[in-house]
Protein backbone atom coordinates (compact mmCIF):
# COMPACT_ATOMS: atom_id res chain seq x y z
CA UNK A 1 0.00 0.00 0.00
CA UNK A 2 1.25 3.46 -0.89
CA UNK A 3 2.10 5.71 2.07
CA UNK A 4 -0.47 8.39 2.91
CA UNK A 5 -0.16 11.82 1.30
CA UNK A 6 0.54 14.83 3.58
CA UNK A 7 -3.17 15.50 4.14
CA UNK A 8 -4.23 11.84 4.08
CA UNK A 9 -4.86 9.27 6.84
CA UNK A 10 -5.16 5.49 6.49
CA UNK A 11 -6.90 3.25 9.02
CA UNK A 12 -6.93 -0.55 8.75
CA UNK A 13 -9.09 -2.71 11.02
CA UNK A 14 -9.35 -6.48 11.25
CA UNK A 15 -13.05 -7.29 11.59
CA UNK A 16 -13.64 -9.15 14.85
CA UNK A 17 -16.86 -10.83 16.08
CA UNK A 18 -17.42 -7.84 18.36
CA UNK A 19 -17.67 -5.64 15.24
CA UNK A 20 -20.25 -7.84 13.52
CA UNK A 21 -24.01 -8.24 13.54
CA UNK A 22 -25.95 -11.46 14.06
CA UNK A 23 -25.20 -12.56 10.47
CA UNK A 24 -21.45 -12.26 10.89
CA UNK A 25 -21.29 -9.14 8.72
CA UNK A 26 -19.57 -5.94 9.74
CA UNK A 27 -22.04 -3.73 11.58
CA UNK A 28 -22.82 -0.61 9.55
CA UNK A 29 -22.78 1.39 12.78
CA UNK A 30 -19.25 0.24 13.54
CA UNK A 31 -18.15 1.16 10.01
CA UNK A 32 -19.69 4.63 10.38
CA UNK A 33 -17.72 5.11 13.62
CA UNK A 34 -14.47 4.15 11.86
CA UNK A 35 -15.25 6.43 8.91
CA UNK A 36 -15.94 9.39 11.19
CA UNK A 37 -12.80 8.80 13.25
CA UNK A 38 -10.56 8.49 10.18
CA UNK A 39 -12.05 11.59 8.57
CA UNK A 40 -11.60 13.56 11.81
CA UNK A 41 -7.93 12.57 11.99
CA UNK A 42 -7.39 13.70 8.40
CA UNK A 43 -9.08 17.02 9.12
CA UNK A 44 -6.98 17.62 12.24
CA UNK A 45 -3.82 16.63 10.38
CA UNK A 46 -4.45 19.47 7.95
CA UNK A 47 -5.89 22.03 10.38
CA UNK A 48 -3.49 21.49 13.27
CA UNK A 49 -6.39 22.00 15.72
CA UNK A 50 -9.35 19.98 16.96
CA UNK A 51 -12.16 19.39 14.46
CA UNK A 52 -15.79 18.27 14.76
CA UNK A 53 -18.19 16.66 12.28
CA UNK A 54 -20.52 19.19 10.64
CA UNK A 55 -22.25 17.07 7.98
CA UNK A 56 -22.10 13.82 6.06
CA UNK A 57 -23.03 13.47 2.38
CA UNK A 58 -24.91 10.51 0.95
CA UNK A 59 -23.09 7.25 1.67
CA UNK A 60 -23.67 4.28 -0.63
CA UNK A 61 -22.56 0.84 0.54
CA UNK A 62 -21.61 -1.32 -2.45
CA UNK A 63 -20.20 -4.34 -0.58
CA UNK A 64 -20.58 -5.93 2.85
CA UNK A 65 -17.58 -7.04 4.87
CA UNK A 66 -17.52 -10.06 7.17
CA UNK A 67 -15.61 -11.31 10.19
CA UNK A 68 -12.01 -12.21 9.30
CA UNK A 69 -11.64 -9.64 6.55
CA UNK A 70 -9.74 -6.35 6.76
CA UNK A 71 -11.29 -2.92 6.29
CA UNK A 72 -9.04 -0.09 5.10
CA UNK A 73 -10.31 3.49 5.23
CA UNK A 74 -8.48 6.24 3.36
CA UNK A 75 -9.44 9.81 4.22
CA UNK A 76 -7.95 13.01 2.87
CA UNK A 77 -8.79 16.70 2.74
CA UNK A 78 -10.07 17.48 -0.76
CA UNK A 79 -10.57 21.18 -0.07
CA UNK A 80 -10.25 23.64 2.80
CA UNK A 81 -12.57 26.63 3.02
CA UNK A 82 -12.39 29.35 5.68
CA UNK A 83 -13.02 27.25 8.80
CA UNK A 84 -14.39 24.05 7.29
CA UNK A 85 -12.97 21.23 5.20
CA UNK A 86 -14.36 18.57 2.90
CA UNK A 87 -12.92 15.14 3.60
CA UNK A 88 -13.12 12.47 0.90
CA UNK A 89 -13.27 8.89 2.18
CA UNK A 90 -12.67 5.62 0.40
CA UNK A 91 -13.44 2.30 2.12
CA UNK A 92 -11.95 -0.97 0.84
CA UNK A 93 -12.41 -4.51 2.13
CA UNK A 94 -9.74 -7.16 1.59
CA UNK A 95 -10.06 -10.91 1.91
CA UNK A 96 -7.01 -12.15 3.81
CA UNK A 97 -6.90 -15.57 2.12
CA UNK A 98 -7.27 -14.46 -1.50
CA UNK A 99 -5.94 -10.91 -1.26
CA UNK A 100 -8.87 -9.68 -3.35
CA UNK A 101 -9.93 -6.11 -2.62
CA UNK A 102 -13.40 -4.63 -3.20
CA UNK A 103 -14.71 -1.11 -2.90
CA UNK A 104 -17.20 -0.77 -0.05
CA UNK A 105 -17.99 2.91 -0.21
CA UNK A 106 -16.91 6.40 -1.23
CA UNK A 107 -18.12 9.18 1.04
CA UNK A 108 -17.66 12.87 1.77
CA UNK A 109 -17.83 14.58 5.16
CA UNK A 110 -17.50 18.19 6.26
CA UNK A 111 -15.51 19.03 9.39
CA UNK A 112 -15.20 22.37 11.16
CA UNK A 113 -12.05 23.48 12.95
CA UNK A 114 -12.61 24.20 16.66
CA UNK A 115 -9.46 25.67 18.20
CA UNK A 116 -9.22 25.80 21.98
CA UNK A 117 -10.43 29.01 23.57
CA UNK A 118 -12.63 29.91 20.62
CA UNK A 119 -9.75 31.54 18.74
CA UNK A 120 -10.39 32.56 15.16
CA UNK A 121 -8.78 30.43 12.50
CA UNK A 122 -8.41 30.57 8.74
CA UNK A 123 -7.44 27.22 7.29
CA UNK A 124 -4.50 26.99 4.92
CA UNK A 125 -5.35 25.93 1.36
CA UNK A 126 -4.84 22.35 0.24
CA UNK A 127 -1.71 21.69 -1.81
CA UNK A 128 -2.77 20.18 -5.14
CA UNK A 129 -0.21 17.68 -6.40
CA UNK A 130 -1.97 16.07 -9.36
CA UNK A 131 -4.69 16.60 -11.96
CA UNK A 132 -6.97 14.38 -9.90
CA UNK A 133 -6.38 16.66 -6.92
CA UNK A 134 -7.52 19.60 -9.06
CA UNK A 135 -10.67 17.71 -10.08
CA UNK A 136 -11.50 16.80 -6.47
CA UNK A 137 -10.74 20.34 -5.34
CA UNK A 138 -13.23 21.86 -7.79
CA UNK A 139 -15.93 19.26 -7.32
CA UNK A 140 -15.68 19.96 -3.58
CA UNK A 141 -16.97 23.46 -4.27
CA UNK A 142 -19.93 22.03 -6.20
CA UNK A 143 -20.73 19.57 -3.43
CA UNK A 144 -20.59 22.40 -0.91
CA UNK A 145 -23.17 24.33 -2.93
CA UNK A 146 -25.39 21.24 -2.99
CA UNK A 147 -25.18 20.96 0.79
CA UNK A 148 -26.10 24.62 1.23
CA UNK A 149 -29.05 24.26 -1.17
CA UNK A 150 -30.23 20.91 0.18
CA UNK A 151 -33.03 22.15 2.42
CA UNK A 152 -34.37 24.61 -0.18
CA UNK A 153 -34.28 21.92 -2.85
CA UNK A 154 -36.20 19.55 -0.60
CA UNK A 155 -38.84 22.19 0.14
CA UNK A 156 -39.22 22.99 -3.56
CA UNK A 157 -39.72 19.32 -4.44
CA UNK A 158 -42.40 19.00 -1.78
CA UNK A 159 -44.20 22.08 -3.15
CA UNK A 160 -43.99 20.80 -6.71
CA UNK A 161 -45.34 17.38 -5.82
CA UNK A 162 -48.82 17.62 -7.34
CA UNK A 163 -49.40 13.88 -7.24
CA UNK A 164 -50.09 13.86 -3.51
CA UNK A 165 -52.32 16.83 -2.74
CA UNK A 166 -53.90 15.29 0.36
CA UNK A 167 -53.24 12.38 2.72
CA UNK A 168 -55.68 10.14 0.86
CA UNK A 169 -53.49 7.73 -1.06
CA UNK A 170 -54.72 4.93 -3.25
CA UNK A 171 -54.90 1.81 -1.15
CA UNK A 172 -53.26 -1.29 -2.53
CA UNK A 173 -53.64 -4.85 -1.42
CA UNK A 174 -51.18 -5.68 1.33
CA UNK A 175 -50.37 -2.07 2.23
CA UNK A 176 -49.91 -1.46 5.95
CA UNK A 177 -49.46 1.34 8.44
CA UNK A 178 -46.02 2.13 9.86
CA UNK A 179 -47.21 2.58 13.44
CA UNK A 180 -45.75 -0.77 14.42
CA UNK A 181 -42.28 0.28 13.25
CA UNK A 182 -41.90 3.08 15.78
CA UNK A 183 -38.85 2.56 18.01
CA UNK A 184 -37.44 4.68 20.84
CA UNK A 185 -34.08 4.22 22.52
CA UNK A 186 -32.01 6.23 24.98
CA UNK A 187 -28.27 6.52 25.54
CA UNK A 188 -26.33 8.24 28.32
CA UNK A 189 -23.24 9.99 26.93
CA UNK A 190 -20.22 8.80 28.92
CA UNK A 191 -16.56 9.86 28.63
CA UNK A 192 -15.65 6.99 26.22
CA UNK A 193 -18.29 8.34 23.80
CA UNK A 194 -16.81 11.86 23.68
CA UNK A 195 -13.76 13.68 22.38
CA UNK A 196 -11.31 15.69 24.45
CA UNK A 197 -13.72 18.66 24.40
CA UNK A 198 -16.41 16.55 26.02
CA UNK A 199 -18.61 16.58 22.89
CA UNK A 200 -20.06 13.31 21.65
CA UNK A 201 -18.25 11.81 18.68
CA UNK A 202 -20.29 12.21 15.49
CA UNK A 203 -19.52 8.61 14.54
CA UNK A 204 -20.88 7.36 17.86
CA UNK A 205 -24.17 9.19 17.27
CA UNK A 206 -24.38 7.75 13.75
CA UNK A 207 -23.78 4.25 15.13
CA UNK A 208 -26.57 4.63 17.69
CA UNK A 209 -28.87 5.95 14.96
CA UNK A 210 -28.09 2.97 12.76
CA UNK A 211 -28.94 0.57 15.58
CA UNK A 212 -32.37 2.01 16.25
CA UNK A 213 -33.11 2.35 12.51
CA UNK A 214 -32.25 -1.32 11.93
CA UNK A 215 -34.72 -2.34 14.64
CA UNK A 216 -37.41 -0.22 13.00
CA UNK A 217 -36.80 -1.73 9.55
CA UNK A 218 -36.80 -5.28 10.96
CA UNK A 219 -40.27 -4.72 12.46
CA UNK A 220 -41.59 -4.06 8.96
CA UNK A 221 -39.96 -6.89 7.04
CA UNK A 222 -39.56 -9.56 9.75
CA UNK A 223 -36.20 -10.39 8.18
CA UNK A 224 -32.58 -9.21 8.35
CA UNK A 225 -32.30 -5.59 7.16
CA UNK A 226 -28.91 -4.29 6.06
CA UNK A 227 -27.94 -0.68 5.48
CA UNK A 228 -27.62 0.23 1.80
CA UNK A 229 -27.17 3.99 2.05
CA UNK A 230 -27.38 6.98 4.35
CA UNK A 231 -29.00 10.20 3.17
CA UNK A 232 -27.08 13.46 3.51
CA UNK A 233 -27.50 15.05 6.93
CA UNK A 234 -25.89 17.61 9.18
CA UNK A 235 -25.31 17.91 12.90
CA UNK A 236 -27.59 20.67 14.16
CA UNK A 237 -25.94 21.06 17.55
CA UNK A 238 -23.53 19.39 19.97
CA UNK A 239 -24.14 17.03 22.83
CA UNK A 240 -21.81 16.60 25.77
CA UNK A 241 -20.85 14.08 28.43
CA UNK A 242 -23.77 13.63 30.79
CA UNK A 243 -26.45 14.30 28.15
CA UNK A 244 -29.27 11.83 27.61
CA UNK A 245 -29.78 11.17 23.90
CA UNK A 246 -33.25 10.02 22.89
CA UNK A 247 -33.53 8.31 19.49
CA UNK A 248 -36.90 7.98 17.76
CA UNK A 249 -37.08 5.92 14.56
CA UNK A 250 -39.96 5.03 12.23
CA UNK A 251 -40.34 3.74 8.67
CA UNK A 252 -41.26 6.57 6.29
CA UNK A 253 -41.83 4.76 2.99
CA UNK A 254 -40.92 1.72 0.94
CA UNK A 255 -39.74 1.68 -2.67
CA UNK A 256 -39.98 -1.09 -5.22
CA UNK A 257 -37.76 -0.57 -8.25
CA UNK A 258 -38.64 -2.91 -11.10
CA UNK A 259 -36.50 -4.12 -13.97
CA UNK A 260 -37.97 -6.12 -16.82
CA UNK A 261 -36.03 -9.32 -17.34
CA UNK A 262 -33.40 -8.65 -19.96
CA UNK A 263 -34.34 -4.99 -20.36
CA UNK A 264 -35.36 -1.89 -18.42
CA UNK A 265 -39.11 -1.57 -17.98
CA UNK A 266 -39.18 2.06 -16.99
CA UNK A 267 -37.89 1.70 -13.42
CA UNK A 268 -38.94 3.74 -10.44
CA UNK A 269 -42.57 2.61 -10.42
CA UNK A 270 -43.91 1.34 -7.13
CA UNK A 271 -45.99 -1.39 -8.66
CA UNK A 272 -45.10 -3.18 -11.88
CA UNK A 273 -47.95 -3.67 -14.30
CA UNK A 274 -46.69 -7.08 -15.39
CA UNK A 275 -45.41 -8.80 -12.28
CA UNK A 276 -44.66 -12.05 -14.09
CA UNK A 277 -42.14 -10.28 -16.34
CA UNK A 278 -40.32 -8.29 -13.67
CA UNK A 279 -37.99 -8.75 -10.74
CA UNK A 280 -38.68 -6.40 -7.82
CA UNK A 281 -35.92 -5.05 -5.59
CA UNK A 282 -37.23 -3.34 -2.51
CA UNK A 283 -35.85 -0.75 -0.15
CA UNK A 284 -37.20 1.08 2.87
CA UNK A 285 -36.41 4.52 4.26
CA UNK A 286 -36.23 4.86 8.03
CA UNK A 287 -36.14 8.30 9.63
CA UNK A 288 -34.35 8.86 12.94
CA UNK A 289 -34.63 11.97 15.11
CA UNK A 290 -32.18 12.63 17.95
CA UNK A 291 -32.82 14.92 20.90
CA UNK A 292 -30.36 15.74 23.67
CA UNK A 293 -31.29 16.52 27.30
CA UNK A 294 -29.13 17.75 30.14
CA UNK A 295 -30.35 17.11 33.71
CA UNK A 296 -32.59 20.17 33.90
CA UNK A 297 -33.99 19.68 30.40
CA UNK A 298 -34.61 16.02 31.24
CA UNK A 299 -36.68 16.88 34.29
CA UNK A 300 -38.63 19.54 32.36
CA UNK A 301 -39.19 17.35 29.30
CA UNK A 302 -37.68 19.78 26.79
CA UNK A 303 -34.86 18.57 24.59
CA UNK A 304 -32.55 19.95 21.92
CA UNK A 305 -32.95 18.61 18.38
CA UNK A 306 -29.35 17.80 17.45
CA UNK A 307 -29.76 15.53 14.44
CA UNK A 308 -32.09 13.83 11.99
CA UNK A 309 -31.04 11.20 9.48
CA UNK A 310 -32.64 8.99 6.87
CA UNK A 311 -31.29 5.51 6.31
CA UNK A 312 -32.17 3.21 3.40
CA UNK A 313 -32.27 -0.54 3.94
CA UNK A 314 -32.58 -3.72 1.93
CA UNK A 315 -33.35 -7.02 3.68
CA UNK A 316 -32.55 -10.71 3.30
CA UNK A 317 -33.99 -13.86 4.81
CA UNK A 318 -32.07 -16.68 6.50
CA UNK A 319 -31.03 -17.98 3.07
CA UNK A 320 -29.49 -14.60 2.17
CA UNK A 321 -32.23 -13.99 -0.41
CA UNK A 322 -33.57 -10.47 -0.92
CA UNK A 323 -37.06 -10.01 0.51
CA UNK A 324 -39.77 -7.50 -0.32
CA UNK A 325 -41.09 -4.86 2.02
CA UNK A 326 -44.87 -4.35 2.15
CA UNK A 327 -46.40 -1.23 0.63
CA UNK A 328 -46.85 1.66 3.09
CA UNK A 329 -50.23 3.30 3.70
CA UNK A 330 -50.26 6.78 5.33
CA UNK A 331 -53.03 7.00 7.91
CA UNK A 332 -52.41 10.46 9.39
CA UNK A 333 -51.11 13.87 8.36
CA UNK A 334 -47.77 13.10 10.00
CA UNK A 335 -47.57 9.76 8.13
CA UNK A 336 -48.37 11.60 4.91
CA UNK A 337 -45.68 14.23 5.54
CA UNK A 338 -43.04 11.56 6.09
CA UNK A 339 -44.36 9.51 3.16
CA UNK A 340 -44.00 12.42 0.69
CA UNK A 341 -40.70 13.54 2.22
CA UNK A 342 -39.21 10.12 1.51
CA UNK A 343 -40.22 10.40 -2.16
CA UNK A 344 -38.58 13.83 -2.44
CA UNK A 345 -35.38 12.61 -0.77
CA UNK A 346 -35.21 9.64 -3.12
CA UNK A 347 -35.40 11.98 -6.09
CA UNK A 348 -32.66 14.20 -4.68
CA UNK A 349 -30.46 11.14 -4.06
CA UNK A 350 -30.93 10.08 -7.68
CA UNK A 351 -29.93 13.51 -8.87
CA UNK A 352 -26.82 13.62 -6.71
CA UNK A 353 -25.88 10.09 -7.71
CA UNK A 354 -25.87 11.03 -11.38
CA UNK A 355 -24.46 14.52 -11.19
CA UNK A 356 -21.86 14.70 -8.44
CA UNK A 357 -20.96 11.12 -7.57
CA UNK A 358 -17.23 10.64 -7.17
CA UNK A 359 -15.96 8.16 -9.74
CA UNK A 360 -12.32 7.33 -10.35
CA UNK A 361 -11.81 7.01 -14.08
CA UNK A 362 -8.86 6.35 -16.32
CA UNK A 363 -7.55 9.35 -18.26
CA UNK A 364 -9.96 10.24 -21.03
CA UNK A 365 -7.63 12.16 -23.31
CA UNK A 366 -5.62 10.49 -26.05
CA UNK A 367 -2.19 11.71 -27.13
CA UNK A 368 -2.43 13.32 -30.58
CA UNK A 369 0.29 12.78 -33.18
CA UNK A 370 0.60 12.31 -36.91
CA UNK A 371 0.70 8.53 -36.72
CA UNK A 372 -2.69 8.15 -35.05
CA UNK A 373 -4.61 11.15 -36.41
CA UNK A 374 -6.62 9.11 -38.91
CA UNK A 375 -7.60 6.41 -36.42
CA UNK A 376 -8.51 9.00 -33.79
CA UNK A 377 -10.74 10.99 -36.12
CA UNK A 378 -12.46 7.83 -37.38
CA UNK A 379 -13.00 6.46 -33.88
CA UNK A 380 -14.31 9.88 -32.82
CA UNK A 381 -17.10 9.71 -35.40
CA UNK A 382 -17.87 6.06 -34.67
CA UNK A 383 -18.13 6.78 -30.94
CA UNK A 384 -20.67 9.53 -31.59
CA UNK A 385 -22.74 7.27 -33.85
CA UNK A 386 -22.80 4.54 -31.21
CA UNK A 387 -23.72 7.10 -28.56
CA UNK A 388 -26.57 8.45 -30.67
CA UNK A 389 -27.84 4.91 -31.35
CA UNK A 390 -28.41 4.21 -27.66
CA UNK A 391 -31.97 4.21 -26.35
CA UNK A 392 -33.41 6.43 -23.63
CA UNK A 393 -32.58 9.88 -24.96
CA UNK A 394 -34.51 12.85 -23.65
CA UNK A 395 -35.60 15.88 -25.65
CA UNK A 396 -34.52 19.12 -23.94
CA UNK A 397 -35.25 22.67 -25.12
CA UNK A 398 -36.46 21.70 -28.63
CA UNK A 399 -36.25 24.55 -31.09
CA UNK A 400 -34.59 26.88 -28.58
CA UNK A 401 -31.22 28.51 -28.93
CA UNK A 402 -28.49 27.08 -26.72
CA UNK A 403 -26.73 29.89 -24.96
CA UNK A 404 -23.12 30.70 -25.66
CA UNK A 405 -21.25 29.48 -22.58
CA UNK A 406 -17.72 29.72 -23.97
CA UNK A 407 -15.15 32.42 -23.36
CA UNK A 408 -13.15 31.52 -26.45
CA UNK A 409 -12.99 28.86 -29.14
CA UNK A 410 -10.17 28.88 -31.67
CA UNK A 411 -8.53 26.47 -34.10
CA UNK A 412 -4.98 25.58 -33.10
CA UNK A 413 -4.33 22.96 -35.79
CA UNK A 414 -6.05 22.57 -39.16
CA UNK A 415 -5.32 18.86 -39.57
CA UNK A 416 -7.36 18.43 -42.73
CA UNK A 417 -10.51 19.71 -44.36
CA UNK A 418 -12.59 17.42 -42.13
CA UNK A 419 -10.56 17.49 -38.89
CA UNK A 420 -9.49 20.42 -36.75
CA UNK A 421 -8.16 20.77 -33.22
CA UNK A 422 -9.77 23.49 -31.10
CA UNK A 423 -8.74 25.14 -27.87
CA UNK A 424 -11.81 26.10 -25.79
CA UNK A 425 -12.06 28.14 -22.60
CA UNK A 426 -15.16 28.22 -20.41
CA UNK A 427 -16.21 30.85 -17.85
CA UNK A 428 -15.56 30.36 -14.18
CA UNK A 429 -18.31 29.01 -11.95
CA UNK A 430 -18.71 29.86 -8.24
CA UNK A 431 -15.59 32.03 -8.26
CA UNK A 432 -13.38 29.11 -9.29
CA UNK A 433 -10.76 29.11 -12.01
CA UNK A 434 -12.13 28.98 -15.56
CA UNK A 435 -11.97 25.65 -17.42
CA UNK A 436 -10.26 24.84 -20.70
CA UNK A 437 -10.36 21.94 -23.14
CA UNK A 438 -8.41 20.75 -26.15
CA UNK A 439 -10.72 18.88 -28.51
CA UNK A 440 -10.58 17.15 -31.85
CA UNK A 441 -13.55 18.06 -34.06
CA UNK A 442 -14.17 15.53 -36.83
CA UNK A 443 -16.67 16.23 -39.61
CA UNK A 444 -18.19 13.66 -41.93
CA UNK A 445 -20.41 14.48 -44.86
CA UNK A 446 -23.40 12.26 -45.67
CA UNK A 447 -22.52 9.02 -47.37
CA UNK A 448 -24.51 7.70 -50.26
CA UNK A 449 -28.20 7.13 -49.46
CA UNK A 450 -27.85 9.13 -46.24
CA UNK A 451 -28.87 12.64 -45.30
CA UNK A 452 -27.01 12.85 -41.96
CA UNK A 453 -24.03 15.15 -41.48
CA UNK A 454 -21.86 14.27 -38.45
CA UNK A 455 -19.74 16.54 -36.24
CA UNK A 456 -17.94 14.62 -33.46
CA UNK A 457 -15.89 16.04 -30.57
CA UNK A 458 -13.36 14.35 -28.26
CA UNK A 459 -10.66 15.57 -25.87
CA UNK A 460 -7.06 15.02 -26.86
CA UNK A 461 -3.58 15.91 -25.61
CA UNK A 462 -1.30 18.10 -27.69
CA UNK A 463 2.19 19.17 -26.51
CA UNK A 464 1.69 22.69 -27.88
CA UNK A 465 -1.12 23.39 -25.37
CA UNK A 466 -0.10 22.00 -21.96
CA UNK A 467 -2.28 22.53 -18.87
CA UNK A 468 -2.02 26.09 -17.60
CA UNK A 469 -2.17 27.18 -13.94
CA UNK A 470 -4.64 29.85 -15.09
CA UNK A 471 -7.22 27.17 -16.01
CA UNK A 472 -8.47 23.79 -14.84
CA UNK A 473 -7.95 21.37 -17.70
CA UNK A 474 -11.14 19.44 -18.38
CA UNK A 475 -12.10 16.54 -20.61
CA UNK A 476 -15.07 15.42 -22.64
CA UNK A 477 -15.47 11.74 -23.49
CA UNK A 478 -17.66 12.07 -26.55
CA UNK A 479 -20.02 14.71 -27.90
CA UNK A 480 -21.27 16.01 -31.20
CA UNK A 481 -24.02 16.96 -33.60
CA UNK A 482 -26.07 14.95 -36.07
CA UNK A 483 -27.50 17.21 -38.76
CA UNK A 484 -30.49 15.72 -40.59
CA UNK A 485 -31.29 17.39 -43.91
CA UNK A 486 -35.06 17.78 -44.32
CA UNK A 487 -34.96 19.54 -47.68
CA UNK A 488 -32.75 22.01 -49.49
CA UNK A 489 -33.63 24.83 -47.12
CA UNK A 490 -34.08 23.24 -43.67
CA UNK A 491 -32.55 20.70 -41.32
CA UNK A 492 -32.78 19.31 -37.79
CA UNK A 493 -29.74 19.51 -35.51
CA UNK A 494 -29.45 17.02 -32.63
CA UNK A 495 -26.80 17.47 -29.97
CA UNK A 496 -25.52 14.54 -27.92
CA UNK A 497 -22.96 14.47 -25.12
CA UNK A 498 -21.35 11.91 -22.86
CA UNK A 499 -19.22 13.58 -20.27
CA UNK A 500 -16.86 13.00 -17.39
CA UNK A 501 -17.33 14.04 -13.76
CA UNK A 502 -14.58 16.63 -14.11
CA UNK A 503 -16.35 18.67 -16.78
CA UNK A 504 -20.02 18.06 -16.09
CA UNK A 505 -20.71 20.64 -13.35
CA UNK A 506 -19.01 23.42 -15.26
CA UNK A 507 -19.54 22.97 -18.97
CA UNK A 508 -21.81 20.29 -20.31
CA UNK A 509 -24.77 21.11 -18.09
CA UNK A 510 -25.01 24.60 -19.49
CA UNK A 511 -24.14 23.52 -23.02
CA UNK A 512 -27.04 21.09 -22.87
CA UNK A 513 -29.37 23.94 -21.94
CA UNK A 514 -29.66 22.98 -18.27
CA UNK A 515 -29.53 25.14 -15.19
CA UNK A 516 -26.19 26.15 -13.66
CA UNK A 517 -27.33 24.72 -10.35
CA UNK A 518 -26.71 21.01 -9.97
CA UNK A 519 -29.66 20.65 -7.64
CA UNK A 520 -31.94 22.51 -10.05
CA UNK A 521 -30.68 20.25 -12.81
CA UNK A 522 -31.49 17.21 -10.70
CA UNK A 523 -35.01 18.50 -10.11
CA UNK A 524 -35.70 19.25 -13.77
CA UNK A 525 -34.37 15.89 -14.96
CA UNK A 526 -35.83 13.74 -12.19
CA UNK A 527 -38.41 11.92 -14.30
CA UNK A 528 -35.81 11.09 -16.92
CA UNK A 529 -33.38 9.77 -14.33
CA UNK A 530 -35.98 7.53 -12.70
CA UNK A 531 -36.84 5.97 -16.04
CA UNK A 532 -33.31 5.46 -17.28
CA UNK A 533 -31.30 2.32 -16.52
CA UNK A 534 -28.15 2.94 -14.52
CA UNK A 535 -25.61 2.38 -17.29
CA UNK A 536 -23.20 5.08 -16.22
CA UNK A 537 -24.16 7.52 -18.99
CA UNK A 538 -25.59 11.00 -18.72
CA UNK A 539 -27.78 11.52 -21.76
CA UNK A 540 -29.20 14.66 -23.27
CA UNK A 541 -30.72 15.41 -26.65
Amino acid sequence: MEPPAPREVHMSQAIQPSHANARGKLSAGQLLKWIDATACLAAEKHAGVSCVTASVDDIQFEEMARVGQVITIKAKVSRAFSTSMEISIKVIVQDILTGIEKLVSVAFCTFVAKPLGGKKIHLKPVTLLSEQDHVEHNLASERRNVRLQHEDTFKNLIKESSKFDDPTCEEEEGSISTRGTSVQSIELVLPPHANHHGNTFGGQIMAWMETVATISASRLCRAHPFLKSVDMFKFRGPSTVGDRLVFNAIVNNTFQNCREKGNGCGGGSTVCSVLSACVLFCSVEVGVRVEAFDCQEWSEGRGRHINSAFLIYHAVNDKEELVMFPRIKPTSKDDFRRYCGAIARKRIRLGRKYFISHKEVVPLCVQWDVSNQESLSNSNVEALKKLAAKSGWEVTSPGEKVGDNLLSCKVIDWVSEDNQIYYITCPNVNDEKPKDLVVLVSRRRPIKDSNIFTVAVKSIIVPSVPPSPQYIRSEIICAGFLIHAIDSSSCTVSYFNQISASIFPYFAGNLGGWSKSIEETATSCIQFIENTADDGLIRTF
